[in-house]
């Protein structure tokens, strides 16, 4: 489904991947993935990042943000698997994948863009989610007329951002005061 949003592509597929697949997934993701939580310099001070992650991808393929650099492990059969999936369907050749682990409602990321200088010019990302249901919030960066966009990401469904998405959108994961279980989203990308 395609989500009209004024100067974005977004598609979301709410059922991309089935709910016994996705329960599948997220169990050997949980468990096979070199989680670990970076430190990230904001406004001169050092916090944990509020989340797990892992940077999987082609051997080479660094990739830097907020200060962090970080260098790939080789992929998994699963996310091989799964990247093989989604490139069918975005259309596009991903190299590389971010994972990004919300143990609870109170892991969250703030408002960004993914427009670091490895990704390019209009990058696709697509943003794959296991687990429980999160609120997906994204705001035009230039035309504060423009009303927020939440989107509820629920366990299998892909989320494609693409063409000019991250020039003019910041998006986030907020954090939540519901008891909410464990979320686990992969986001596939090119790095240049």
């Amino acid at each position: 489904m395609h989500i009209p949003l004024q100067d974005a592509e977004i598609i979301y597929l709410h059922d991309f991947i089935s709910h016994d697949e996705s329960i599948h997934y997220l169990e050997i993701l949980l468990d096979q993935i070199d989680w670990q939580q970076n430190q990230i310099k904001m406004f001169g001070k050092v916090y944990d990042e509020p989340r797990l992650t892992a940077w999987y991808g082609d051997q080479g393929l660094s990739y830097t943000y907020s200060g962090i650099q970080l260098e790939p492990k080789p992929w998994t059969g699963v996310l091989q698997r799964l990247k093989e999936k989604v490139s069918e369907v975005a259309k596009t050749q991903f190299n590389s994948a971010l994972l990004n682990y919300y143990r609870d409602g109170q892991d969250s990321m703030g408002y960004h863009q993914d427009n670091e200088k490895e990704l390019g010019i209009n990058p696709t990302i697509a943003s794959l989610t296991f687990g429980a249901e999160r609120t997906f919030q994204l705001k035009h960066i230039t035309d504060k007329s423009i009303k927020r966009k939440d989107i509820p990401l629920k366990s299998g469904s892909l989320l494609i951002m693409a063409g000019a998405t991250q020039h003019h959108w910041k998006h986030q994961i907020p954090k939540t005061k519901k008891h909410v279980g464990p979320r686990l989203n992969i986001t596939f990308r090119v790095i240049l």
